[in-house]
């Protein structure tokens, strides 16, 4: 495969933007080698600047559920555009978008849109602090929720991906308020109740982790925290910014059948362009100024490209059979590529939930941090590297999600399927 045009651009970039990237993952330091530039994508496919064309499960890390240059997605952008990028002021579009959400998703009355997920979390977080009046947060080794200050304890994906599981420039004393409980494990999350039984002001997790490779919740987990957190007056938060309209049209919550109090969103709510957005109870949400005393502005939050792009793909979610369609897809998928995995006789695991996925270099099971971190990372990166030479585009990290589209096709998951039996024989 020839990359000297993204290896010439990726010297130059690092000239100028630390590592030669913008978010860490994308420096390939986990698996080695040059990162490919991508110029341009279109349905299942991305092609780089030196013409190699590959078979994209990454889908930018998840929004583009319909896959890349959806018409009705461009078509609303297109639009959009030649109205105006940028007002700083209502636009119609913002009710549009909250409107689908509110409807769509069991638990949401009211929602703020914003940026992007990691101002998602760190807003409702302040938020649930200021509602109950107190200062700590639960949150669970190897979930990921931004990169604010106090949510970079025991962080998945990138962190995971960098050996950094907590990051510099954090101070203790803020750090010191977020307390880190196992992931499917609710006894590491009473025996914080019992020594803080009054300063908890919310549990976050991801109801489906998908920040140190996908880990479903063990059934009765997600029950159990809702119940936990009502008897001691603390707020349940979901972090769906990957699950939400990706596990099914309802979200996680509606999936598994639990209300949080908070949910966060953002990638597939904004159809590829940067957003996010907060909403729950309408009790906790009039706590949020202009309406309380909770604080939170943002110049372009709610701005009328990443709405209409948003309202275009969760309309086109909304059309019969689309999850359906993504279920059999995926499903046929990580069933091809287990038996692959099985007759090169190379210790593995795939855990899935609807259309977001993770193969475990690891007999398995994962269902948490730990087992995660038992994975065979070098491994990895030798099928990462075979899967690139065969034109399959996954996740540089052991430690992220894969993602199908409503653009994959049977014959598309067939040939990958192939491709993975032919990238396993190089590390026989």
């Amino acid at each position: 495969m020839e990359l000297s045009k993204s290896e010439a651009l990726f010297a130059q970039a690092q000239q100028y933007i630390p590592g030669g990237v913008n978010s860490p993952v994308r420096s390939f330091r986990a698996v080695g080698g040059t990162p490919p530039f991508i110029a341009r994508g279109e349905g299942a496919r991305v092609w780089d600047v030196d013409g190699n064309e590959y078979i994209d499960y990454l889908g930018s890390w998840g929004p583009l559920v319909l896959g890349h240059s959806h018409p009705a997605v461009v078509e609303a952008l297109k639009k959009t555009a030649e109205g105006g990028t940028s007002f700083g002021a209502p636009v119609e579009g913002e009710i549009e978008l909250a409107k689908l959400i509110c409807e769509l998703l069991p638990s949401v009355d009211s929602v703020r849109l914003v940026n992007s997920g990691t101002e998602a979390c760190m807003s409702a977080i302040r938020l649930a602090r200021a509602f109950t009046g107190r200062n700590k947060l639960i949150k669970f080794a190897g979930c990921y929720h931004g990169h604010a200050d106090g949510l970079l304890a025991m962080a998945g994906s990138g962190a995971l991906t960098h050996g950094i599981p907590t990051s510099a420039g954090v101070p203790e004393s803020y750090a010191s308020e977020t307390l880190v409980a196992d992931y499917n494990d609710i006894e590491s999350v009473e025996k914080f109740f019992l020594a803080n039984p009054t300063d908890i002001a919310a549990v976050i997790l991801e109801p489906v982790a998908g920040n140190m490779g996908v880990v479903p919740p063990a059934p009765g987990f997600l029950a159990d925290l809702r119940r936990i957190t009502q008897e001691n007056g603390s707020l349940f938060i979901f972090d769906e910014v990957i699950t939400g309209f990706r596990v099914g049209p309802n979200g996680a919550q509606g999936l598994y059948g639990i209300n949080p109090d908070i949910t966060t969103m953002g990638k597939i709510i904004g159809g590829g362009l940067p957003v996010g957005a907060y909403g729950g109870r309408k009790d906790v949400m009039e706590m949020v100024a202009p309406l309380g005393p909770m604080y939170q502005a943002g110049t372009l939050s709610g701005n009328p490209l990443a709405v209409s792009a948003g309202v275009a793909t969760l309309n086109e979610l909304k059309k019969p059979g689309t999850y359906e369609k993504l279920e059999s897809l995926a499903q046929r998928l990580t069933e091809g590529a287990t038996k692959a995995f099985q007759s090169a006789e190379i210790p593995s695991t795939i855990n899935r939930v609807g259309s977001m996925f993770t193969g475990f270099f690891n007999a398995g099971p994962v269902s948490g941090l730990s087992h995660a971190e038992g994975s065979d990372t070098a491994t990895y990166g030798s099928y990462f590297h075979a899967m690139q030479e065969q034109g399959i585009y996954v996740a540089p990290s052991q430690f992220e999600a894969g993602f199908v589209s409503t653009a994959h096709t049977e014959a598309d998951i067939d040939a990958t399927i192939a491709k993975v039996s032919e990238a396993l024989n190089t590390l026989r």
